[in-house]
């Protein structure tokens, strides 16, 4: 009886160590991805960001919406008759894109989101994450952006 316990204790010890030696490879190869891929995912974001700004002027008929990328990278985006901003900035050393909008409130922080990889059917891919969730930057974006232009984050 002795030697099963024995048997069994060093094969749950040898699952959890393959279990911890796979969970550092997984970061390992998420953190690679994340580094790769990151300015692919920045362009995808700053890409999201002209497209709406050019649909909201679209729609207003007008260039209520002022987006442009500044001399540092960063995209800095200006709503026609209000004192407000919104700036994009992309670090790539630590993988952060951060949202600082002016028109949001004092106490309200920036908005800060990281790029991760994660593991996908066939490899590997990146994405902005905040909370520790998936961020969907389009809707993540247009609140901001209704924010810049004096309305509130949600449509009522």
């Amino acid at each position: 009886m002795g030697e099963e316990s024995a048997k069994r204790a060093a094969e749950e010890f040898l699952a959890a160590r393959l279990s911890e030696e796979s969970r550092a490879y997984e970061d390992q190869q998420n953190r690679e991805a994340a580094i790769k891929l990151g300015l692919t995912v920045w362009n995808k974001l700053a890409e999201t960001v002209f497209a709406q700004c050019r649909d909201w002027n679209a729609v207003t008929k007008e260039q209520t919406l002022t987006c442009k990328e500044t001399a540092l990278g960063d995209l800095r985006i200006l709503c026609a008759g209000r004192a407000y901003q919104m700036l994009v900035h992309y670090d790539s050393r630590q993988g952060l894109v951060t949202i600082k909008n002016t028109a949001r409130l004092e106490a309200e922080p920036d908005t800060v989101m990281s790029i991760e990889g994660y593991a996908t059917g066939d490899g590997r891919d990146a994405r902005l994450m905040r909370n520790n969730e998936p961020v969907n930057v389009e809707i993540m974006t247009l609140g901001h952006l209704r924010l810049l232009a004096g309305l509130s984050r949600r449509v009522e």
